[in-house]
């Protein structure tokens, strides 16, 4: 039986961790791409091209652990996008990462370009592929995938709400003092600073959280959950996030990879659902085989509308900016 392949576009921090996850579940075997050459300098110190082994390296310093974790996982390390041929599942978290004091927004016009060339190779090897894009700003990366890539819609999908439901679950979790096991949530929205957590979804142990937390507490606790990329940001002085978000990917992968039918928060793109109109807005989506399967409409009240519709505009006033 042929084992599941799973390609991953960019292999940095969050690239490289989303392999080991994949590793450790032996889920699929793993080609892990990055940029062909990048600046260095020669022996005299001038400036010259140097080649860019680091996926190899990570790919075999991740085959070299399969014997201890004892999971049969072919790992391939490349710059070749031929290696990719044939993906099931294809990653993206190529481009510039987030610095501290700059907002997901800056990021826009660089990742744009990366991610499109991106995308662009992605559907000349595999064009039967589901991808997975994580690059930010996520919203507008995800659209920048599909235009480029000419993938139907429910083969691309954004990662950002089981991220960001991972975070408010694990700050529940620990304000309750119970397992982050019993800790269920659904949050809706852009991924960023004006996302959608909804304290009428969310429960612990089938308790629903407002009886459980304080209604002052539950805002810093929500409020926290919005600002929790920039607080690792902070923390990191050097760069973001990425154990969560590669476990979060990861999860939508093996949603993918084995039929699961998970009802996970993803970017999936909505036309006549919640009156979106065509963007990829973070919604709880059925992912299986074939990607996004089905949208779930949930039933949202005065205020829990206009919140996601503001976080809506500012998905589409993203998107107006990209320039293809």
């Amino acid at each position: 039986m042929r084992r599941a392949k799973i390609s991953i576009i960019g292999a940095g921090n969050v690239g490289a961790t989303c392999a080991h996850w994949i590793l450790t579940q032996e889920l699929a075997d793993v080609v892990l791409v990055d940029i062909p050459q990048f600046p260095g300098k020669d022996k005299d110190g001038k400036d010259i091209m140097v080649d860019n082994t680091m996926p190899a390296g990570k790919a075999l310093d991740l085959y070299e652990s399969s014997p201890i974790c004892g999971c049969d996982c072919k790992f391939i390390g490349t710059s070749d996008y031929s290696h990719t041929a044939d993906s099931d599942v294809v990653i993206v978290t190529a481009g510039i990462p987030r610095k501290p004091g700059m907002s997901r927004d800056d990021l826009i016009a660089t990742n744009t370009k990366i991610v499109g060339e991106v995308a662009e190779k992605v559907a000349k090897y595999s064009p039967n592929a589901v991808m997975i894009v994580v690059s930010n700003p996520l919203d507008a990366m995800v659209y920048v995938a599909w235009k480029k890539s000419g993938f139907p819609t429910n083969r691309v999908v954004g990662q950002a709400g089981v991220l960001d439901t991972a975070r408010y679950r694990a700050f529940l979790a620990e304000e309750i003092g119970c397992s982050v096991e019993d800790v269920q949530a659904l949050l809706l929205g852009g991924h960023g600073d004006d996302m959608v957590p909804l304290a009428r979804y969310t429960f612990a142990g089938g308790i629903p959280i407002t009886q459980l937390v304080k209604p002052e507490r539950l805002e810093q606790i929500i409020q926290r959950t919005r600002d929790g990329g920039a607080e690792i940001v902070k923390l990191l002085r050097t760069g973001s996030a990425y154990y969560a978000p590669a476990a979060a990917t990861v999860q939508m992968a093996e949603a993918i990879i084995k039929d699961k039918k998970r009802i996970l928060p993803c970017a999936a793109y909505c036309e006549k659902e919640y009156g979106i109109g065509g963007y990829f807005v973070g919604v709880p989506a059925v992912l299986g085989t074939n990607g996004v399967e089905k949208v779930i409409e949930i039933e949202l009240d005065d205020n829990e509308r206009k919140a996601f519709e503001t976080s809506v505009q500012h998905v589409k006033d993203l998107v107006a900016s990209v320039k293809l």
